[in-house]
């Protein structure tokens, strides 16, 4: 899925957090809330001016930014 249409940054809106486009809702909200357990269904009635693609969408950033990270070793 091709997010870029999708996520934008903006200085000025949560001091440059990658946001859902048109909205003030970022990235890491929808991330955190699918970690914590919270359901599609309770993102979209929670905040019913995103829609399960923008969901979807979020999840594709986070996918695409992981992929480009660096390596770090977790062992103790």
């Amino acid at each position: 899925m091709n997010w870029r249409p999708h996520i934008t940054t903006d200085p000025k809106i949560l001091y440059g957090k990658p946001t859902i486009k048109g909205t003030r809702i970022s990235v890491d909200l929808i991330i955190d809330k699918l970690a914590t357990g919270e359901s599609f269904e309770y993102l979209l009635s929670a905040y019913p001016h995103i829609t399960l693609e923008q969901i979807y969408v979020c999840l594709a950033y986070a996918a695409d930014q992981i992929r480009h990270e660096e390596a770090i070793s977790t062992r103790a």
